[in-house]
């Protein structure tokens, strides 16, 4: 076809110009847009297949919605307004479970409610008292096992609950220690782990009628998980790292107290999830991570699912969240660095995979920067692995960072997928560094011990080596370097500009610690376990102080002379406002920039929406001026 080319050597350039004018106006996502509540996410299956649930918003609070498959028909089940749903199950067909938290105390009432909304029944709802869900029992469709701290605050009782009638039936009393319960596959509870912080024991019995007895001891060190019953109900599968390095997975013998065989192990990297088929009595695989999730699988016939599911969504980690009770149904969740997914039903019978959700659909994955693994060696030669996210169009040179260390070393680690802080930092143009400093979870047990009682120390120096092997590599701007975290990442932030305070032009501390001393005594009382395991990891009073005062941030605050940013909850129970307060008026004093946000509604973390949206908008306008295009107006 012949094409008129009158104002070709116009048209050209103007659609050009278009383009970039278009591209630059809609290049920053409004904050709203990376911290909002998700559309939907928390997708279950009903036990018979017939109803998918979800979590989605309404009246800015989530609650749970259920779409029936046959029909497409969806009903909204709850109607909270003042808190958010977090936790529920299906435990029929019919019927779900969850919990609230009706005061914000933390104490969650237990409630049941049918696919329809209807027969919402409150089935625990006692004053002061927090539920727990221990587990819902296989075969069984009117009982499950909670746990109740009704009769000592500071220890929770295990419970059988009839979810029709509400009846209670203790199945044994917390003697004060016992973390964690394990029913059989017939629903008896038989196995409890007890643990001072120090020491943990492995408690059998071979019915419920039977005492608990001692049946292996380790430390805290070591880890001793039981999973699950053997298929057989004899036995157990653990996952365990004694008398070697690496979390593995293991047969046990409770009659001997001695492992049988070996499972599954990883050279390098600790079993993190096992994942058995209740119908067919098999392990189906294991999960561990990398720079990504990585399997082994056990049955063919599950490996192909997956593998002919990833296959349809290509570059994409995919996870099996639910099923129905026949496993011809199969939730899915799939994401990657650029989006926080969307979940899928399978159909197995049919072969067939259609999507159920997006969880936050209006972030473009086209707009979201990459995610790439990184690792750098420490100034004592120790290889750190992590995370560099470069924004968007942005030459990886000179270009501002922020550091961002994640929080609860010793239990996590930070993992490839994206994270909505770190890419709302790269949609503002600062490269965005995460590492697995020494201490975190997933690397083994020597690399989890070199973290012991190092805050401040070789913890924080991992940070710092971070920090010079981007300079070294020439991808930072060293005089455009900001540290970021909530909690132990506040911690590292005020530790930066405390104890190294020429690498960092500025610091926000979320909800960070800024004296050990006050932080090991603020445990709450049902965490006294983890109180003691805190004064072996972190720091012990009796027999630290020194250590202590070196590391807590609040002895030196007249060594900071960055800017800071400080945002804190002023119901927090676990950091101390008063010595927060205690570092803003030093710093004033002193002629320093400190923003100070706080939120009167909020304790450890901001939970609230509209408080979120402060925070990072604070955030925003704060690197804007100190290491964003802000400074560079000046």
């Amino acid at each position: 076809m012949k094409t008129n080319n009158k104002f070709s050597g116009i048209f050209v350039p103007v659609i050009i110009f278009i383009f970039f004018l278009f591209n630059n106006l809609s290049a920053q996502i409004a904050v709203k847009d990376f911290f909002r509540n998700p559309e939907s996410t928390n997708y279950l299956i009903s036990p018979d297949g017939s109803f998918i649930s979800y979590l989605s918003p309404f009246e800015n609070k989530m609650n749970i919605f259920v779409l029936e498959l046959a029909t497409n028909k969806v009903t909204r089940v709850t109607s909270e307004k003042e808190t958010n749903i977090n936790t529920y199950y299906w435990v029929t067909d019919k019927r779900l479970i969850y919990l609230k938290d009706n005061n914000n105390d933390e104490n969650y009432k237990l409630y049941a409610v049918d696919f329809n909304g209807k027969k919402l029944k409150p089935l625990i709802e006692i004053e002061n008292v927090k539920t727990q869900i221990i587990t819902q029992l296989e075969g069984s469709t009117n009982n499950i096992i909670v746990g109740l701290n009704k009769r000592n605050p500071q220890v929770f009782d295990p419970y059988r609950l009839n979810i029709e009638t509400g009846e209670l039936t203790m199945l044994g009393e917390n003697t004060g220690s016992i973390q964690k319960w394990l029913p059989d596959h017939q629903g008896n509870l038989r196995i409890a782990v007890s643990s001072d912080g120090v020491n943990t024991n492995i408690l059998y019995r071979p019915t419920e009628s039977d005492e608990f007895k001692t049946i292996y001891k380790c430390n805290f060190k070591e880890r001793f998980n039981p999973m699950l019953f053997t298929l057989d109900d004899k036995n157990l599968i653990a996952s365990t790292n004694i008398g070697r390095d690496k979390v593995a997975i293991i047969k046990f013998d409770v009659s001997t107290g001695k492992e049988i065989e070996i499972v599954y192990e990883n050279t390098d990297y600790d079993i993190e999830r096992l994942f058995w088929s209740p119908l067919r009595k098999e392990l189906d695989f294991v999960e561990y991570s990398s720079s990504k999730i990585e399997r082994f699988f056990f049955n063919e016939d599950m490996k192909k699912m997956m593998e002919r599911i990833g296959n349809e969504l290509k570059n994409y980690e995919i996870h099996i969240v639910d099923n129905d009770i026949k496993e011809t149904k199969f939730v899915i969740y799939a994401y990657n660095d650029k989006t926080l997914g969307a979940y899928y039903l399978y159909d197995k019978v049919k072969d067939a995979l259609s999507k159920i959700g997006d969880v936050s659909p209006w972030l473009k994955e086209e707009a979201m920067a990459e995610t790439k693994p990184i690792e750098f060696k420490t100034r004592d030669g120790l290889t750190i692995q992590g995370y560099l996210t470069i924004p968007k169009g942005k030459e990886q040179k000179d270009l501002p960072v922020v550091v961002v260390p994640h929080d609860n070393p010793y239990l996590s680690r930070d993992k490839w997928g994206l994270n909505p802080e770190v890419q709302f930092l790269a949609n503002r143009g600062y490269a965005v560094l995460q590492m697995n400093y020494r201490g975190s979870w997933g690397y083994g047990k020597k690399f989890r011990e070199m973290g012991f009682k190092q805050w401040g120390k070789n913890m924080q120096n991992d940070i710092i080596d971070g920090v010079n092997w981007l300079i070294e590599q020439g991808i930072a701007d060293k005089k455009r370097i900001a540290i970021y975290g909530f909690n132990y990442g506040g911690y590292t932030a005020l530790a930066g500009l405390t104890f190294t305070p020429d690498i960092f032009a500025c610091g926000i501390d979320y909800a960070g610690i800024p004296n050990l001393f006050s932080y090991i005594r603020s445990f709450p009382s049902y965490l006294k376990a983890q109180l003691k395991m805190s004064y072996e990891t972190i720091c012990d009073p009796n027999n630290d102080t020194i250590y202590m005062k070196e590391a807590s941030p609040l002895f030196f605050i007249d060594k900071i002379s960055a800017p800071l940013l400080i945002a804190h909850g002023a119901r927090d129970q676990k950091v101390n406002k008063g010595e927060v307060d205690q570092i803003v008026e030093a710093l004033r004093a002193k002629n320093i920039d400190v923003e100070y946000l706080v939120k009167n509604n909020e304790g450890h973390g901001f939970l609230n929406e509209e408080n979120k949206f402060a925070l990072y908008e604070t955030i925003d306008k704060f690197l804007y001026k100190y290491i964003g295009e802000g400074r560079q107006q000046k």
